[in-house]
């Protein structure tokens, strides 16, 4: 690669890094005008038509981008999962970790799955639609489920899993705006508990999941 196409690569990702920030400080991404984004990287509006046709465009490309982060988070979530009991634990602290390092990926996806944009809402479906298959196929491959017999009850299971994160990633990031210092540890130290007791209910029906006959 060129130095010059480098620099309208590095242009490019940082308009779609600032739409992220924009998107995710208080405001949905069909609010924001091609001009706020240019304008927080220091482009002029006509410079931004050199990587994307319009907003449309760069909110897909945003979304392929946040679909692929999340999907490595939820892909390590499952199988985690998968692993004995006594793992549960150390499987929610990472995927806690996780939320905490790129919260703006959790509340870009999860705003705007129901948000303004009709073009980024279709897109964010598309790819969690991907994202179920994705890790549906994964989990099919572990000794934990074999005894699924129909895959469809694993298709509503992976479902579930998926839209469980999207909650309990918001419900941890919104703690720190309700609570500082101790009261915010004493307060994930409580909501760490009931995540990892939902996921043993869930993993202990599991175990017992016999496939509807009807």
């Amino acid at each position: 690669m060129s130095i010059r196409d480098e620099r309208k690569q590095q242009s490019r990702q940082a308009l779609l890094d600032a739409a992220l920030t924009l998107s995710t400080s208080g405001r949905s991404f069909s609010s924001i005008s091609l001009r706020e984004v240019a304008r927080e990287v220091g482009l002029v509006p006509t410079a931004f038509y050199r990587h994307f046709q319009d907003m449309e465009e760069l909110g897909k490309e945003l979304v392929d981008q946040v679909a692929l982060y999340l999907k490595n988070v939820l892909h390590q979530l499952g199988q985690g999962l998968a692993l004995p009991e006594a793992k549960t634990q150390t499987t929610m602290d990472s995927f806690f970790e996780a939320v905490e390092q790129n919260p703006q990926q959790w509340i870009f996806m999860i705003a705007e799955r129901w948000g303004g944009s009709k073009a980024v809402r279709l897109a964010i479906n598309r790819e969690i639609n991907y994202l179920t298959e994705d890790l549906t196929s994964e989990l099919k491959k572990l000794e934990f489920f074999e005894h699924f017999q129909n895959s469809q009850d694993l298709h509503v299971l992976t479902s579930l899993l998926i839209n469980s994160s999207f909650t309990w990633a918001m419900s941890w990031l919104s703690l720190s705006r309700q609570y500082s210092d101790l009261e915010l540890e004493s307060q994930k130290m409580i909501f760490k508990k009931q995540s990892v007791t939902q996921i043993r209910l869930i993993f202990r029906g599991i175990l017992n999941w016999e496939s509807s006959r009807i």
